[in-house]
């Protein structure tokens, strides 16, 4: 069986992992790409010493990733998060190929969620991307609101990112996430209706 590869990505509060929880909650295979990529940032040593060699051995203390550190140095410039990428992204790739074959090789429809799929030149790995986007202040809102970060942390890291202005006219399915969980979760109905029927 062939699998149908489908990218769930978005800037920084725009509601993808609430998506990919709502179909994994559909039991639909989903690979959460930014869990791969920590694994293997704390666990790889070939990774680690790379990234020692790239940001300093700060990067890491004696119980694991510096991420305060490591963060910093990353989101201060989109060059040194292009560099860490540029470490990462062929292991996570491999990672997720793995599991496709192996984990969710009888699965018809595997989604990847992953926040960079675009700014890592990663579109073309995937047969269809599903792009949620919102509104900046609904962005900022959810992030502060949920903890993951102060206002001052979610605008570096929005500046680190493709507007959605730019990624729009590349997915290919674009749920616009405003409003509330529900009509997210209808969204997201749709598509599995889509794409059962391919």
């Amino acid at each position: 069986m062939k699998n149908i590869k489908v990218a769930i990505s978005g800037n920084i509060g725009s509601g993808k992992s609430t998506l990919a929880n709502y179909l994994k909650s559909k039991d639909y295979a989903v690979i959460n790409s930014d869990y791969i990529s920590k694994k293997i940032l704390s666990s790889d040593e070939v990774i680690k010493q790379k990234v020692k060699d790239e940001f300093g051995n700060e990067a890491y203390t004696n119980s694991g990733v510096n991420k305060k550190f490591l963060a910093e140095q990353v989101f201060s410039s989109s060059e040194k998060l292009s560099r860490l990428n540029s470490i990462l992204h062929p292991e996570v790739l491999k990672a997720i190929d793995l599991l496709v074959e192996t984990k969710f090789a009888d699965n018809k429809i595997i989604f990847i969620e992953s926040a960079i799929v675009y700014e890592a030149g990663l579109e073309s790995e995937f047969d269809y991307v599903v792009l949620v986007i919102a509104d900046f202040d609904v962005r900022l809102r959810r992030s502060i609101k949920e903890g993951s970060f102060t206002e001052n942390e979610f605008r570096i890291r929005d500046r680190n990112q493709i507007p959605d202005e730019q990624k729009v006219k590349e997915a290919d399915f674009i749920f616009l996430n405003n409003d509330s969980k529900e009509s997210l979760y209808n969204k997201a109905d749709l598509l599995l209706l889509t794409l059962n029927s391919i």
